[in-house]
């Protein structure tokens, strides 16, 4: 699954297209903070590329405002990486950088990802705004998702998003991810029913990752462990922990 393919499956409008060449001056300015960012941007980017603006004028979605953020538009950006490049803080850095909600499809080897990130104001400088909560991502696992993937492939497109604002249609898509993310857990599937269902599936795979990394990290400190009983105890902890995933696995 190459980003073209993702492009084709979002569906959209021929007049949301901008296809206009960003510059890593963008990002060198409004989303490098630290030297390491910039030599990050010089040395892991190749392209930055603006696909399309999705507005009220060009898809026909109010757009959205309250005290914490204002949505006039969401950004589908293509981010095209070469080999080596820090994936995971170069996404972070362009969904920094870009002060509007930016659906983001990054390219690297062949591999594409999709990544999403809600903003909101900045509570120390005015007009500016900040990364609010996880930039959530996901791309084709060919271990897990050979099941998934056309189910997921079709709930990208655009006219299946919620129309009723752009926030709205925005969650559409991080609902769309981290459904992705869920089937991998629970084996399905499925898009959540409202925004209450689907805050508490992305809670409950949050505690499932975190849980996981804990069980990874105890079964090889037994692996080494030399002493009976401290293995025993350990072995408690992990009997304990393969509990609470099971719990977490049946709320999504």
């Amino acid at each position: 699954m190459n980003t073209d393919e993702l492009i084709a499956a979002l569906d959209l409008p021929a007049a949301s297209r901008v296809d206009q060449r960003v510059p890593k001056k963008l990002l060198l300015e409004n989303g490098a903070p630290t030297a390491a960012d910039k030599r990050h941007i010089n040395e892991g980017i190749e392209e930055l590329f603006w696909l399309a603006a999705l507005k009220p004028t060009t898809i026909g979605v109010p757009e959205y405002k309250d005290s914490s953020r204002e949505y006039l538009e969401i950004d589908v950006v293509r981010l095209t990486l070469r080999t080596g490049a820090k994936v995971a803080r170069l996404v972070e850095l362009v969904h920094r950088a870009i002060p509007y909600p930016v659906l983001l499809l990054t390219e690297q080897s062949g591999k594409a990802d999709l990544s999403a990130a809600h903003i909101r104001w900045a509570h120390n400088e005015a007009g500016k705004t900040v990364l609010e909560g996880d930039v959530i991502a996901a791309g084709y696992n060919a271990e897990c998702d050979v099941a998934h993937w056309p189910a997921f492939r079709t709930s990208l497109a655009l006219s299946r998003q919620p129309q009723t604002t752009i926030y709205a249609l925005y969650q559409g898509w991080i609902d769309a991810l981290v459904s992705l993310q869920v089937a991998r857990l629970s084996g399905a599937l499925q898009l959540p029913a409202n925004p209450e269902q689907a805050a508490t599936r992305y809670v409950a795979m949050q505690d499932c990752d975190q849980i996981q990394t804990e069980i990874y990290r105890l079964r090889a400190q037994a692996a080494r462990e030399t002493q009976l009983g401290r293995r025993v105890e350990l072995n408690l902890r992990l009997k304990a922990l393969l509990g609470q995933l099971a719990d977490r696995r049946r709320k999504l």
